[in-house]
Protein backbone atom coordinates (compact mmCIF):
# COMPACT_ATOMS: atom_id res chain seq x y z
CA UNK A 1 0.00 0.00 0.00
CA UNK A 2 1.55 3.39 -1.20
CA UNK A 3 0.86 6.34 1.21
CA UNK A 4 -2.31 7.75 -0.71
CA UNK A 5 -3.65 4.39 -0.24
CA UNK A 6 -2.78 3.90 3.28
CA UNK A 7 -3.49 6.95 4.87
CA UNK A 8 -7.64 7.40 4.55
CA UNK A 9 -8.07 4.04 5.52
CA UNK A 10 -5.44 4.18 8.84
CA UNK A 11 -7.65 7.81 9.56
CA UNK A 12 -11.17 6.10 8.96
CA UNK A 13 -10.35 3.15 11.50
CA UNK A 14 -8.36 5.76 14.02
CA UNK A 15 -11.30 7.99 14.66
CA UNK A 16 -13.49 4.79 15.23
CA UNK A 17 -10.90 3.45 17.48
CA UNK A 18 -10.54 6.56 19.49
CA UNK A 19 -14.27 7.69 19.14
CA UNK A 20 -13.69 10.75 17.56
CA UNK A 21 -14.98 13.39 15.53
CA UNK A 22 -15.27 12.77 11.92
CA UNK A 23 -11.87 13.36 10.25
CA UNK A 24 -11.80 16.75 7.91
CA UNK A 25 -10.58 16.05 4.72
CA UNK A 26 -8.30 19.33 3.42
CA UNK A 27 -5.60 20.15 0.37
CA UNK A 28 -2.73 18.57 2.34
CA UNK A 29 -4.44 15.83 4.44
CA UNK A 30 -6.90 15.32 7.07
CA UNK A 31 -7.73 17.29 10.38
CA UNK A 32 -8.76 16.00 13.27
CA UNK A 33 -10.28 17.11 16.41
CA UNK A 34 -9.32 14.93 18.84
CA UNK A 35 -10.12 17.29 21.95
CA UNK A 36 -7.69 15.86 24.96
CA UNK A 37 -5.23 17.67 26.80
CA UNK A 38 -2.03 17.17 25.32
CA UNK A 39 -3.61 16.68 22.07
CA UNK A 40 -5.88 18.86 20.51
CA UNK A 41 -6.05 18.01 17.24
CA UNK A 42 -3.84 16.24 14.39
CA UNK A 43 -3.42 16.75 11.07
CA UNK A 44 -2.16 14.23 9.05
CA UNK A 45 -0.32 14.61 6.12
CA UNK A 46 -0.09 11.73 3.43
CA UNK A 47 2.30 13.51 1.13
CA UNK A 48 4.00 15.69 3.09
CA UNK A 49 6.77 18.22 1.60
CA UNK A 50 8.61 21.34 3.57
CA UNK A 51 6.14 24.43 2.29
CA UNK A 52 2.70 22.46 3.62
CA UNK A 53 4.85 21.39 7.25
CA UNK A 54 6.55 24.72 7.84
CA UNK A 55 3.22 26.77 6.50
CA UNK A 56 0.92 24.59 9.38
CA UNK A 57 3.80 25.23 11.93
CA UNK A 58 3.80 28.93 11.50
CA UNK A 59 0.11 28.60 11.49
CA UNK A 60 -1.09 26.92 14.29
CA UNK A 61 -0.12 28.22 18.12
CA UNK A 62 -2.11 26.05 20.23
CA UNK A 63 -0.05 23.58 22.54
CA UNK A 64 -0.71 20.11 22.15
CA UNK A 65 -1.85 20.39 18.21
CA UNK A 66 -0.23 17.19 16.29
CA UNK A 67 1.19 16.65 13.00
CA UNK A 68 1.60 13.00 11.66
CA UNK A 69 3.66 13.13 8.89
CA UNK A 70 4.95 10.55 6.50
CA UNK A 71 8.15 11.20 6.43
CA UNK A 72 11.11 10.37 8.34
CA UNK A 73 11.61 12.49 11.64
CA UNK A 74 15.10 13.75 10.10
CA UNK A 75 13.17 15.28 7.49
CA UNK A 76 10.80 16.40 9.03
CA UNK A 77 12.72 18.20 11.75
CA UNK A 78 13.86 20.46 9.27
CA UNK A 79 10.53 21.41 8.38
CA UNK A 80 9.36 22.15 11.73
CA UNK A 81 9.60 26.43 13.04
CA UNK A 82 10.41 27.15 16.38
CA UNK A 83 7.73 25.96 19.30
CA UNK A 84 7.59 22.26 17.71
CA UNK A 85 9.38 19.09 18.23
CA UNK A 86 9.47 15.51 17.17
CA UNK A 87 9.27 13.15 19.86
CA UNK A 88 12.29 10.89 20.34
CA UNK A 89 10.44 7.41 19.15
CA UNK A 90 9.95 7.09 15.55
CA UNK A 91 6.30 5.50 14.25
CA UNK A 92 6.07 3.30 11.54
CA UNK A 93 2.87 2.49 9.45
CA UNK A 94 2.18 -0.83 8.87
CA UNK A 95 -0.23 -3.23 7.06
CA UNK A 96 -0.84 -7.08 6.65
CA UNK A 97 -3.46 -9.79 4.63
CA UNK A 98 -5.64 -10.96 7.44
CA UNK A 99 -6.37 -14.43 7.85
CA UNK A 100 -9.37 -16.23 9.47
CA UNK A 101 -8.63 -19.04 12.30
CA UNK A 102 -7.72 -21.94 12.64
CA UNK A 103 -5.69 -21.16 9.49
CA UNK A 104 -2.10 -21.09 10.93
CA UNK A 105 -1.01 -19.21 12.43
CA UNK A 106 -3.78 -19.98 15.30
CA UNK A 107 -4.39 -17.90 18.21
CA UNK A 108 -2.06 -19.41 20.95
CA UNK A 109 -3.29 -20.27 24.04
CA UNK A 110 -3.35 -18.07 27.08
CA UNK A 111 0.09 -18.78 29.94
CA UNK A 112 -1.10 -20.37 32.69
CA UNK A 113 -3.64 -18.47 34.51
CA UNK A 114 -4.03 -16.03 32.06
CA UNK A 115 -7.61 -15.32 30.66
CA UNK A 116 -8.65 -13.54 27.14
CA UNK A 117 -11.63 -11.40 27.34
CA UNK A 118 -13.23 -9.79 23.93
CA UNK A 119 -16.18 -7.34 23.53
CA UNK A 120 -17.14 -5.01 20.84
CA UNK A 121 -18.72 -1.67 21.57
CA UNK A 122 -19.62 0.93 18.84
CA UNK A 123 -17.94 -1.03 15.95
CA UNK A 124 -14.75 -1.33 18.22
CA UNK A 125 -13.42 -4.96 19.01
CA UNK A 126 -11.75 -4.99 22.21
CA UNK A 127 -8.99 -7.65 23.74
CA UNK A 128 -8.14 -7.57 27.28
CA UNK A 129 -5.41 -10.29 28.72
CA UNK A 130 -5.70 -10.40 32.79
CA UNK A 131 -3.27 -11.94 34.33
CA UNK A 132 -3.89 -14.28 37.63
CA UNK A 133 -4.10 -11.45 40.49
CA UNK A 134 -6.94 -10.11 37.96
CA UNK A 135 -4.63 -7.25 36.89
CA UNK A 136 -4.98 -5.93 33.27
CA UNK A 137 -1.87 -7.63 31.53
CA UNK A 138 -1.92 -6.72 28.02
CA UNK A 139 -5.22 -5.11 25.46
CA UNK A 140 -5.91 -3.71 22.19
CA UNK A 141 -8.10 -2.78 19.91
CA UNK A 142 -9.24 -2.97 16.31
CA UNK A 143 -11.51 -0.77 14.50
CA UNK A 144 -13.64 -0.95 11.17
CA UNK A 145 -13.13 1.45 8.40
CA UNK A 146 -16.62 1.02 7.01
CA UNK A 147 -15.22 -0.14 3.46
CA UNK A 148 -16.01 -3.49 4.38
CA UNK A 149 -12.23 -4.72 3.28
CA UNK A 150 -9.66 -3.03 5.90
CA UNK A 151 -9.81 -2.56 9.77
CA UNK A 152 -7.35 -0.64 11.77
CA UNK A 153 -5.29 -2.31 14.79
CA UNK A 154 -4.61 0.13 17.78
CA UNK A 155 -3.29 0.62 21.29
CA UNK A 156 -1.81 -2.58 21.50
CA UNK A 157 0.17 -2.84 24.63
CA UNK A 158 1.47 -4.91 27.33
CA UNK A 159 1.92 -4.19 31.05
CA UNK A 160 5.84 -4.26 32.15
CA UNK A 161 5.10 -6.96 34.62
CA UNK A 162 3.82 -9.22 32.23
CA UNK A 163 6.13 -8.52 29.07
CA UNK A 164 8.35 -11.60 27.11
CA UNK A 165 4.87 -14.12 27.84
CA UNK A 166 3.85 -14.05 24.86
CA UNK A 167 1.09 -11.63 25.75
CA UNK A 168 1.26 -9.27 22.56
CA UNK A 169 1.56 -11.84 20.26
CA UNK A 170 -1.76 -13.53 21.76
CA UNK A 171 -3.60 -9.92 21.20
CA UNK A 172 -2.62 -9.48 18.17
CA UNK A 173 -3.04 -13.10 16.37
CA UNK A 174 -6.71 -12.94 18.53
CA UNK A 175 -7.47 -9.01 16.96
CA UNK A 176 -6.24 -10.03 13.16
CA UNK A 177 -8.92 -13.60 13.64
CA UNK A 178 -11.36 -11.75 14.73
CA UNK A 179 -11.44 -9.05 12.05
CA UNK A 180 -10.80 -11.60 9.49
CA UNK A 181 -14.12 -12.96 10.52
CA UNK A 182 -16.00 -10.35 9.67
CA UNK A 183 -14.95 -10.32 6.38
CA UNK A 184 -11.79 -7.83 6.75
CA UNK A 185 -8.93 -8.73 4.67
CA UNK A 186 -5.92 -5.73 5.04
CA UNK A 187 -5.32 -4.74 8.67
CA UNK A 188 -3.15 -1.11 8.98
CA UNK A 189 -1.67 -0.01 11.78
CA UNK A 190 0.54 3.00 13.53
CA UNK A 191 3.76 1.13 15.03
CA UNK A 192 5.92 2.40 17.53
CA UNK A 193 9.93 1.62 17.63
CA UNK A 194 9.01 -1.17 20.15
CA UNK A 195 5.86 -2.18 18.72
CA UNK A 196 7.75 -2.77 14.96
CA UNK A 197 9.71 -5.93 16.08
CA UNK A 198 6.44 -7.53 17.69
CA UNK A 199 4.63 -7.11 14.49
CA UNK A 200 7.35 -7.47 11.83
CA UNK A 201 7.63 -10.94 13.51
CA UNK A 202 3.92 -11.59 12.53
CA UNK A 203 4.20 -10.72 9.33
CA UNK A 204 3.13 -7.18 8.95
CA UNK A 205 5.35 -5.03 5.83
CA UNK A 206 6.58 -1.85 6.82
CA UNK A 207 4.95 1.03 4.71
CA UNK A 208 7.29 3.97 5.36
CA UNK A 209 7.91 5.87 8.46
CA UNK A 210 5.82 8.05 10.33
CA UNK A 211 6.77 10.94 12.26
CA UNK A 212 4.57 13.13 15.08
CA UNK A 213 5.43 16.57 15.37
CA UNK A 214 3.80 19.02 18.48
CA UNK A 215 3.41 22.03 19.31
CA UNK A 216 4.87 22.81 22.74
CA UNK A 217 4.20 25.72 25.21
CA UNK A 218 5.76 29.02 24.51
CA UNK A 219 7.48 30.42 27.24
Amino acid sequence: MDSSAITPVWVAGWVVSRSSPAPVREPWGYRIDVGLPGHVFRHVLPEPDEPSVRKLCETITEAGAWLKVLAPPERAARWITPGWTVPDDPGHMMFHALRRSPVPPAVPDPPDGYTVDTDTRDGVLHVRVTAPDGALAARGQVAATGDGDTVVVDQVETSENHRRRGLGRLVMRTLESAAADTGATTGVLAATGDGLRLYTSLGWRLQGPLTGVVRGTDR
